[in-house]
């Protein structure tokens, strides 16, 4: 599949729910096809040093492990994997003739006004909400496969050290401070990982090493008004790295609360560790609460490095704008995790 063949798809509805057209969101990994009732997931011909989607059949057995591993917290969302065909006129979603050219994940599309972020943006979340969250991560945390394949302190800190990549990037728009901390709060990493290394080893050896989701802020989760059911949709996890998904319980916890960080919402983050910690039980010890925030640090840092990546890819001046805010903010909580750390 190419942009030209996603292009064709839209201009001839080239799908079976043609109620209305259809709308082209794209990703640096993916196309998404919104129709009037579904959405259609088309991986794009890539690889990368974290994934590979470079042949039809890995596209094929990553759309199909994607439906899988969503079905688990977004059972109603994710429906079938579904083929492209080249059709007469050009590719077909769902079609029957023809030679198969690709695959698609196919979801039932769900009302984007309803999207976590944007409930918090507009200060519509309420405290039902987050207990509800935290009844539905706890009980698939604590059901969900447990990972015993070994851990290494050492690839943790080759995680955190990636943010060098956009340090120079960093230098230029925010200033040398700015890089300077880049580099003090990787070199307070490793020395984290190496006072708290056998508490990591410990806590992996008790089973709270898991099989989560991988992806977990407030955009991946739907919150239903009450005529479709209250319990929240959580979807778009991790389906082409196991390695970003598979993860001590607390540092997916951590994704989240560091996103409620980011939106100024601390007393929600309080109302769901509490409710969470008392359905399951995984933070034990001034230790876990030191790792815990560590894992804030992380998720901070990976975001203030995704949004570096993106805002150096940007092709205008209002998205480069757009995503050096997003850099600045998350820096920001960067920062404060590493003094509250350092005390």
């Amino acid at each position: 599949m190419d942009t030209l063949h996603i292009q064709s798809i839209l201009k001839n509805k080239a799908f079976p729910d043609v109620g209305r057209a259809a709308k082209l969101i794209e990703t640096h990994i993916s196309w998404v096809i919104l129709t009037q009732n579904f959405a259609y997931k088309i991986k794009k011909p890539l690889r990368y040093s974290f994934l590979n989607f470079s042949t039809l059949g890995k596209r094929k057995f990553y759309c199909e492990r994607e439906l899988e591993l969503n079905q688990r917290l977004a059972e109603n969302m994710y429906l079938a994997v579904v083929p492209i065909r080249r059709g007469k006129g050009g590719a077909v979603i769902e079609g029957t003739d023809g030679e198969v050219m690709d695959y698609a994940v196919k979801m039932k599309r769900m009302d984007t006004n309803r999207q976590m972020n944007v409930l918090l943006e507009n200060d519509k979340v309420t405290i039902e909400h987050i207990q509800n969250i935290a009844e539905k991560l706890s009980i698939f945390h604590a059901f969900t496969d447990n990972i015993e394949s070994e851990i290494r302190v050492s690839t943790m800190q080759e995680d955190f050290a990636d943010i060098l990549k956009v340090k120079q990037f960093i230098s230029e728009h925010l200033g040398q401070n700015a890089a300077e901390k880049i580099e003090q709060s990787v070199q307070f990493s490793k020395e984290f990982l190496n006072k708290y290394s056998a508490r990591i080893k410990e806590r992996h050896a008790q089973g709270y090493t898991i099989d989560g989701h991988g992806d977990l802020h407030s955009k991946n989760i739907f919150l239903l008004d009450e005529s479709e059911g209250s319990k929240p949709i959580i979807f778009d996890c991790i389906e082409f790295n196991d390695h970003f998904r598979q993860v001590d319980v607390l540092n997916e916890l951590a994704f989240f609360c560091m996103d409620l960080d980011f939106y100024g919402r601390e007393d929600l983050e309080m109302i769901f560790l509490q409710d969470y910690l008392v359905k399951y039980p995984c933070l034990f010890n001034e230790a876990d609460r030191q790792i815990f925030q560590y894992y804030k640090l992380y998720r901070a840092n990976v975001r203030v490095k995704v949004n570096a990546l993106k805002a150096m890819q940007a092709e205008d001046k209002k998205e480069l704008k757009k995503r050096m805010g997003l850099v600045e903010d998350y820096f920001l909580l960067m920062k404060r995790y590493l003094a509250d750390l350092e005390e």
